[in-house]
């Protein structure tokens, strides 16, 4: 299972570096009333920016080789550690300052992820699921979704809006990658015209541009602390039940479900405590001003 760990860590890593990149670059331009055409056009002339989008093909890349070698339950987890990943990241790029509890949270999570994947001991790496598991899955999400798009419209801006969008993310990612587990063990096995003639393939396509769509209004109908932790969390949830319910992955119950209650609870203490620190504000545009430093 080393293999399928060390490229998930390097997916992580590489949308963190991308998240920082590209916030670097947007910092360097100036602010205006330019159309989004406009601000586009300056972003492209910028190769912090560029590098940036490198950085996302390749964990992207690495996400896909990771899904094809190991199992959903133990690649999706592992993105919880995006978060801090980005903000110790940040401390170099940006020349930015964590403060101590910020590094606390941090290690809370990673201490906390450590625990709970030890314990549960994800197992199964199974290629094809018969459509009979598909289908219910597919509806279930994509009702998930409609219900949550549909409560947060009902809501004004504020925490209770972007928790919602920032769970019909969380959805949205976890069935992406569902999909794209299957789609990949097709290339790898039938090659490029099976993998361009599956319907899991457009599916992944279709789910990640929702993705991505809902994770822009998340951004924007609330403080971060509301959208960011339902994100992180609610993906590896989802993806957990996926793996489990379609994948037939297995992890270990009993008492061995004690410490990995204990490895959630540091997970979410740290994300929460994360989310609530002006440097990631300020990194995923919620600050609008400039990263500026923590006191420590």
């Amino acid at each position: 299972m080393l293999l399928p760990v060390l490229f998930a860590l390097g997916a992580a890593s590489s949308n963190a570096l991308a998240t920082v990149l590209q916030r670097k670059g947007a910092l360097g331009v100036p602010r205006s009333d330019k159309l989004r055409a406009g601000l586009m056009l300056d972003l492209l002339r910028r190769p912090v920016w560029l590098a940036g989008i490198v950085a996302m093909i390749t964990a992207a890349v690495c996400q896909a080789v990771a899904l094809a070698t190991g199992p959903l339950t133990i690649v999706q987890p592992l993105f919880v550690l995006e978060l801090p990943l980005t903000l110790a990241i940040a401390t170099v790029v940006l020349r930015a300052r964590l403060s101590r509890t910020g590094w606390a949270a941090a290690f809370a999570v990673v201490a906390g992820l450590a625990v709970a994947l030890t314990a549960a001991s994800p197992e199964g790496n199974r290629t094809q699921v018969p459509m009979d598991r598909w289908i219910p899955a597919l509806a279930v999400c994509a009702g998930v979704i409609v219900c949550l798009v549909l409560a947060a419209l009902r809501r004004p801006e504020g925490r209770a809006r972007a928790a919602c969008f920032g769970l019909a993310t969380a959805v949205a990612y976890a069935m992406t990658a569902a999909l794209m587990k299957t789609s990949v063990h097709t290339l790898d096995d039938s090659g490029v015209t099976a993998f361009l003639t599956t319907w899991q393939t457009y599916g992944f396509a279709l789910f990640g541009a929702s993705a991505l769509f809902l994770l822009e209004n998340a951004m924007q109908a609330g403080p971060l602390v509301a959208s960011q932790p339902a994100i992180t969390l609610g993906d590896a949830s989802v993806s957990l039940a996926l793996g489990l319910t379609v994948y037939s992955e297995s992890v270990r119950t009993g008492w061995w479900l004690l410490p990995q209650l204990l490895g959630v609870a540091l997970i979410v203490a740290g994300v929460l405590m994360l989310s609530r620190l002006p440097l990631a504000r300020s990194l995923t545009g919620e600050d609008r001003s400039t990263v500026s430093a923590e006191a420590p």
